[in-house]
């Protein structure tokens, strides 16, 4: 049976869902002001690979996965001023390139994206609730606050105690405010900022916690399943979504809360600050997406990840056994029946989405796969297997023959930047030798070989390895080639 760790309980136990025909999950997504880094990298794939295992447990049409936009807040204010573009166009551009990133790290798209400027009512309506029932008030300067101190459970979700949060310096402290807990509801207008949406309360826009309240409770009622999203959303953000649905709806918001943890740089927090903060697009622009994604996969969704080249290179040569693995099998198949391997990867998947120990599971099918070699329809149909699998780990669903050979049709090996005119200028990058130079150099060197001449063939040979390629020779030629 499924078992999730929840953030809020702090302890593992079985997942039941409220509906078995209707799991409910609701993921934090991006803030689209710019491009989507590593850590953006990591919420979208884990939890594509959590919902892909409930589809898997529950079926393809009994999972609801809501994942948000958030189209405006005090970043994408300050991006589009600085720009001299208007919000819309800011935002709009940027989430064509977060789910440019998105399709090629094979992150299926959500049953539903809502964006926080489309769902403006709703938002308006909980503030409203709030108000009249006393958890919300009006300040001097006009800006709603929601009251923290008539929340009774306010930190539990944290473990954050409000005494001390009052005495720590982490907390802003505003005039307008009656505690320095309180958050904002809603902002009033500034001439500066450009954008402003009518309310009870005047001209202004909404504060970036009760976005989340209104969206995730609109898609999926007041109460449902699982929320999710990075750790560093645990707090403030997380715990004020529960602060504000709970009151405004008098209900349970979610029963199981899922985080996954940082990512590190070379064992270091990943930081602008400190020069080590990397793009999704940078690092596609030296390793497959699958490479990226099976890196993020090979470490529990709750530790911490760390990012350096040297593990980007084991996850490609990782990666790589599998599929040279899988490279060559027959298309008749023997399926196995009632497989142990099956077994054992389901109860990984089934102890917290343990995807380390299910992609050994897959290492473990292709050794299995090599010594049956000799039998080409029970290897076939261990390959299967292997695809079946791994596909709710959204692994494994390239050609063979085309992954060892460097061609993945979803990647674009492009250098993008933001020109003077806030469009996305792209410029192709060539990199490494062609297809069609190796097919055209491997002739000539069997051309080579067939006159007997080895010094030219074993120069065709140093220059392809030089080239990362490397040859599959056989006594009656070179039946094959990879990437390195």
């Amino acid at each position: 049976m499924l078992q999730i760790y929840n953030t809020l309980t702090r302890r593992k136990a079985p997942f039941t869902p409220i509906d078995p025909k209707n799991v409910r999950m609701y993921v934090c997504g991006m803030t689209v002001y710019d491009l989507c880094h590593l850590g953006h990298a990591r919420v979208l794939v884990v939890f594509d690979v959590v919902n892909r295992y409930l589809r898997r447990v529950f079926g393809e049409g009994h999972v609801t996965y809501v994942r948000n936009i958030t189209d405006v807040d005090d970043k994408i204010i300050a991006r589009a001023n600085e720009n001299g573009e208007p919000i819309e166009a800011l935002t709009q551009r940027f989430i064509k390139e977060m789910h440019r990133d998105a399709r090629a790290l094979g992150v299926l798209p959500p049953d539903e994206e809502p964006r926080a400027t489309t769902h403006m009512g709703e938002i308006i309506n909980m503030i409203q609730t709030l108000v009249d029932k006393g958890y919300a008030y009006q300040a001097k300067n006009g800006d709603v606050y929601y009251d923290v101190s008539r929340f009774e459970h306010y930190g539990r979700l944290s473990g954050k105690n409000t005494e001390d949060l009052r005495a720590g310096a982490r907390v802003e402290v505003a005039e307008a405010k009656d505690d320095p807990l309180d958050f904002v509801l809603w902002k009033m207008a500034k001439p500066e900022e450009g954008t402003a949406w009518p309310s009870p309360w005047g001209a202004g826009r909404p504060g970036w916690h009760i976005e989340c309240s209104a969206m995730s409770t609109g898609c999926l009622g007041n109460h449902f399943d699982i929320h999710g999203g990075g750790l560093d959303l645990q707090f403030p953000h997380h715990e004020n979504e529960i602060a504000q649905s709970e009151a405004a709806t008098g209900e349970t918001f979610v029963n199981v809360w899922m985080h996954n943890g940082f990512v590190r740089i070379d064992e270091e927090k990943m930081s602008k600050s400190l020069g080590n903060f990397f793009t999704i697009r940078e690092v596609l622009e030296n390793y497959d997406p699958e490479v990226v994604r099976f890196f993020i996969l090979n470490s529990h969704y709750r530790s911490p990840l760390n990012y350096s080249n040297r593990h980007l290179d084991e996850a490609k040569a990782a990666l790589r056994t599998l599929y040279t693995a899988l490279h060559g099998l027959g298309s008749e198949a023997l399926l196995p029946e009632n497989s142990e391997y099956e077994k054992q990867f389901n109860a990984a998947m089934d102890d917290d989405f343990n995807t380390p120990e299910a992609i050994a599971v897959l290492f473990r099918l292709a050794r299995e796969i090599n010594r049956h070699r000799d039998d080409a329809r029970h290897a076939a149909g261990l390959g299967v297997l292997m695809v079946r699998l791994a596909d709710s780990l959204g692994l494994l669903g390239q050609d063979p023959d085309n992954f060892l050979k460097g061609k993945n049709p979803n990647v674009v090996v492009k250098l993008t930047g933001v020109q003077a005119n806030g469009e996305v200028g792209e410029i192709e990058v060539v990199t490494g030798v062609s297809e069609e130079e190796i097919e055209s150099l491997i002739q000539q060197r069997l051309q080579a070989r067939k006159n007997k001449d080895w010094a030219e063939s074993d120069r065709i040979r140093d220059e392809l390895a030089a080239q990362g390629i490397v040859l599959e020779d056989r006594p009656d030629g070179t039946t094959d080639w990879r990437r390195e």
